[in-house]
């Protein structure tokens, strides 16, 4: 199968599809300054270690909580001002969701890449004010989607002249509070862009525990094993110091304890991903 032979420079500093392993990582959401700071630089710390390229990643809003009673912010100022801090400070580049098209003028003021959630990946005017921004673009396939049309989300942030867009796997759901990741669409959608596997959230059972999202983080080597032996370009990763007090998505973070072995066996799974990736069987 063809693959994406171009890599785009998600940062000033950072290639994603070039030959080092890329790395999103952070909490869930911006749950305080105090949270983002021990899980920026631990992983930090860690990514350096480990020679990997690391973006920090807090959402300053969870607009598709299963419950409207659901933790969403802390406010989107206050939000953005701890990102910013914690870049700041970490010297690290850091990514965000954005919902609707009217943030993405303030959330670019502050991040390096710009995300689009997995409900709003066909939304046009969501992905050109994104493109348009200028700065790199990141985009989950919608649950709803087959991998292959993908490739039109990625024409719609490039039409605005921005060729700095990549996509993301987190599976495919058929309801019934699971999901399901089809390894093959791994390598499909890296025939339109690089790729990036969502290891979080392909472990999360959405609305599984009763007005809340369930998950199972025990699956999560696992997956990422599997994702990583694809020779894709690059992992995200929600992680916390606690995750049975993570104010979101706690079942299905990886515990911040954990992440150093974790790291080190998504590396070596990619590293031989990388090795094998030009297999073709045509």
């Amino acid at each position: 199968m063809d693959k994406f032979e171009k890599a785009i420079q998600l940062t000033p500093n950072i290639k994603l599809g070039a030959e080092k392993m890329v790395l999103f990582a952070g909490p869930c959401a911006v749950e305080s300054y105090e949270i983002c700071s021990e899980i920026g630089a631990t992983v930090k710390a860690l990514a350096d270690e480990l020679g990997i390229e690391y973006v920090f990643k807090a959402s300053f809003d969870k607009a598709n909580r299963t419950s409207a009673g659901s933790f969403r912010s802390i406010g989107m100022d206050k939000s953005l001002e701890v990102l910013q801090r914690v870049g700041r400070e970490l010297s690290v580049p850091l990514v965000t969701d954005v919902h609707e098209s009217y943030q993405v003028k303030d959330v670019a003021e502050v991040v390096d890449v710009i995300q689009i959630p997995a409900f709003l990946c066909r939304q046009t005017d969501l992905l050109l004010a994104a493109g348009e921004s200028g700065k790199s673009v990141k985009v989950k396939r919608g649950q709803f989607m087959a991998p292959e049309d993908m490739q039109y989300a990625v024409k719609k942030v490039k039409s605005t002249g921005n060729d700095n867009v990549c996509l993301t796997e987190r599976g495919f759901t058929l309801g019934y509070h699971n999901l399901v990741v089809d390894m093959r669409a791994l390598p499909t959608m890296r025939q339109y862009a690089p790729v990036v596997f969502d290891i979080t959230h392909s472990v999360q059972q959405p609305g599984g525990a009763g007005g809340t999202s369930g998950g199972q983080r025990e699956f999560a080597p696992f997956l990422a094993r599997a994702a990583a032996a694809t020779g894709i370009d690059g992992f995200f990763i929600e992680t916390h110091p606690d995750p049975s007090k993570a104010l979101s998505d706690g079942p299905n973070l990886i515990p911040l304890h954990h992440m150093r072995e974790f790291l080190i066996m998504l590396k070596e799974s990619w590293e031989l991903g990388r090795k094998y990736q030009n297999i073709n069987l045509k």
